[in-house]
């Protein structure tokens, strides 16, 4: 089946692994067919920073121009790809910001008393991060793929399902290992992931 895919991609630079992720899932769902839409964050200058004032209500957040075209973004794709790395356990910040401002309540979710209800249910998601932790120290830390895969995307807004793959260890890995990560992103594109 064919998908409406929206890339969403947040490094700074396109000269390094999780861009080279990036490309082989472009031409993998390209060469299957599938529809794309790219959201480069660090490429278009997205702006994290959230502002609260007499002018700018929280409650009205899911109205602001200024994010509707990612609202409609997300609301042609029935996949969204997320690809970023871990750094301090956590994701970019560019990346925490657009979904703040975009998962907004009211546009993504609301709460049924003290349950919340996704308004984003038959849509699916991949997330796909890089770290540079080692095994043995990756135990103790958060990973923010897992908050974002089970606490925003399933929980809240009803994304469902959600993979989440992990390139782990990077600086510590054999070209021959990051070659069949690399064919096995091309591989999940052309699948339809």
């Amino acid at each position: 089946m064919k998908k409406n895919v929206l890339l969403i991609f947040a490094y700074p630079t396109h000269d390094n692994l999780n861009y080279a992720i990036y490309e082989q899932i472009k031409k993998g769902l390209e060469e299957g067919g599938h529809q794309i839409k790219i959201l480069d964050l660090y490429a278009e200058k997205f702006d994290p920073v959230l502002i609260f004032n007499q002018e700018q209500r929280r409650r009205d957040i899911q109205h602001r121009p200024e994010t509707k075209r990612y609202r409609e973004q997300i609301l042609w794709a029935n996949h969204l790809v997320f690809i970023f790395p871990i750094w301090w356990g956590g994701m970019p910040a560019i990346l925490k910001g657009y979904i703040d401002k975009v998962f907004a309540t009211g546009f993504a979710y609301h709460f049924e008393g003290v349950l919340p209800r996704g308004h984003l249910r038959g849509k699916t998601a991949w997330i796909i991060t890089t770290d540079d932790t080692p095994a043995p120290v990756g135990f103790f830390m958060q990973d923010y793929g897992k908050v974002l895969k089970k606490q925003i995307l399933s929980t809240m807004t009803g994304i469902k399902p959600t993979k989440h793959l992990k390139f782990t260890y990077v600086k510590g890995r054999k070209p021959e290992t990051i070659k069949r990560w690399l064919a096995k992103c091309y591989q999940l594109g052309r699948n339809g992931l």
